[in-house]
């Protein structure tokens, strides 16, 4: 059964969005941690990327979030806020270090649950 079947279109497609921008993260770190630390506009790729991410864990369906409880959905839309509403808290270290170490599997537990 896929997660169409359970949850709905709209829960799959904001589910492969996810997976579509966990790419574009990994595409950012291939660049290197000198890069993002020398270019203001890779630091705010970084931040636009975690956004997005937040923003399609937000048209999750809340029961889809109840029922995957091990993936942080909640945290990354949190993040998503903290970008939005305080950006000028926004640490850059601290997006790299989402990017680097939290993102692939995040990514990783999203594809799971798409059967990827």
């Amino acid at each position: 059964m896929s997660v169409a079947d359970v949850y709905g279109s709209r829960a799959e497609r904001a589910l492969s969005d996810l997976v579509e921008f966990g790419g574009l993260a990994a595409e950012l770190v291939g660049r290197g941690k000198s890069a993002y630390d020398d270019d203001r506009q890779l630091q705010l790729a970084g931040e636009a990327i975690v956004s997005r991410l937040g923003e399609a864990a937000a048209r999750l369906p809340e029961e889809l979030v109840i029922d995957q409880p091990d993936i942080l959905f909640r945290t990354v839309k949190a993040m998503r806020n903290l970008i939005a509403h305080a950006y000028q808290r926004v640490d850059p270290q601290v997006v790299w270090a989402t990017l680097i170490a939290s993102v692939p599997s995040f990514i990783a537990q999203v594809g799971a649950l798409l059967g990827e």
